[in-house]
This record gives structure tokens, sequence and C-alpha cells, in this order.
């Protein structure tokens, strides 16, 4: 197996074909987390990943996992829940502590990805208006869901989110496609296929595929002011 290309200086990533031939697409190693780069990686479909004692894993899926906002599926069951009108929504309010949630949300005791470099890494480009959080709260306010991740032209990249309670984290990505549907973005990358996506309406395409459209998206303009919600989960029927 050849050797995987170490980043240096730059922000020049291999051409997506170099990846490893398996699902995952492991593609570099090395490199940091500065916003310059994680947006040079997000413009080619590229995401970090990557567990202590690792070093810093690049990665290019093939089948990449992704949701187009019309395919969006909300459930009988779902829509009681939206209905009931048991949570409260809100947009870049709290940050921090849904990422800080969705770090704590393995409970297999070896850690999580998302160590305290990475979530610098993403608040600083929360601060440049590039990543964003959906946030649920129960009738008393308290943080029980959320999702975050990040916005370049009309997509959307998911990273990762998390259910206190039951169904807080699919109220949040509906919430997020509610939003998205307005701004006319294009899809949502959901990088690597999960039951819990795919339930939502998430589907594989081919990286070509993925790459094509991020082509084409990538550098659209979305609607002005568009990270608004209603203030409950009944507002998004």
């Amino acid at each position: 197996m050849r050797p995987l290309p170490r980043l240096h200086s730059g922000c020049d990533f291999p051409p997506s074909c170099e990846a490893l031939q398996d699902p995952n697409g492991l593609l570099a190693v090395g490199g940091d987390l500065s916003a310059q780069r994680l947006i040079a990686a997000y413009r080619r479909g590229i995401f970090p990943w990557y567990e202590a004692p690792q070093p810093l894993l690049w990665w290019t899926p093939d089948p990449r996992s992704v949701l187009f906002p019309d395919e969006l599926h909300v459930s009988s069951s779902l829509r009681k829940t939206l209905r009931k009108n048991a949570f409260e929504l809100a947009v870049d309010q709290q940050f921090t502590p849904v990422v800080r949630a969705c770090a704590a949300s393995r409970g297999d005791g070896i850690g999580t990805w998302i160590d305290t470099e990475m979530m610098a890494a993403y608040s600083r480009l929360q601060q440049q208006g590039l990543a964003h959080s959906i946030e649920v709260m129960d009738t008393a306010g308290k943080l029980v869901g959320g999702l975050y991740g990040v916005s370049l032209g009309r997509v959307f990249f998911g990273e990762s989110m998390f259910s206190a309670v039951a169904n807080a984290s699919k109220v949040a990505f509906v919430a997020l496609v509610s939003l998205l549907r307005r701004a006319d973005f294009h899809m949502i990358d959901c990088q690597i296929e999960s039951e819990h996506l795919n339930s939502l309406g998430a589907r594989s395409i081919k990286r070509a595929d993925f790459e094509q459209r991020l082509r084409l998206n990538i550098d659209l303009e979305p609607g002005t002011d568009i990270w608004r919600l209603p203030a409950t989960s009944g507002g998004l029927l």
C-alpha cells in the first residue's frame, strides 16, 4: 500500500482519486486545523477526523452520504413529536455547548474525535460566520439536543449531532432543513451513511457526483439572514 500524502505548509490537498480504495476514503495525514485549511478542505469535499494518539487524518468517502432538502422524510411519529411543541428552538445561541455535548455523547469510555483542538477550530469558523449550530431545548430551557456544521455557498456540511432525550437530534435536523430550504440550499453533506440519517431521507451517491454538485453550489450566495427558526418545534410543520 502506498504511503499517505503528508500535508505541510499551504492548503493543497491531493486529488480525491488518490484516496485509499475503501468506503471511508482516507486521503492525507498531517497539516493543521486552521480556518484557511478547513475551508480549503470543505470546498473540496474533504473533512478531518482522528482520535488520539492518531495524527490528523483527512477523508473523502466514496460513496458519500447526502440529504437533498426536498427529500427530507418526516415520519408520522416525528410529526406527532413536533406538534406537541415540547421543544424550543434556537440558532447559534449555544454553539460551544452544542459542540461539547456532541463530544460527550459517546458513552463507550474511549473518548471522542471532538477534542479541545477540534472544538477550538470550529469555534473559529463560527466566529467567521461559517459554522452554525441548531439548538433544541425543553420547555424549561435546558439544552437537550442539537447539531453543528459548516455552511459554504449553498451546501451545509454536517459534523455532529446529539440527543439527551428521544427525538431531539431529529427535531434539530428537521429545523436545519427548514431553514436551508428557505435559502435554496442544494444539499447537506452527511459524510458517512448511518441508519439515523437514512431514516430522515439521506442517501448515498458516488463521490464524483458529490464533487460535481459541490463545484456547482459552493460559490453560490445563500439568502441573507437565513439563520432564523420558529420559537417552537410546532412551527416547523
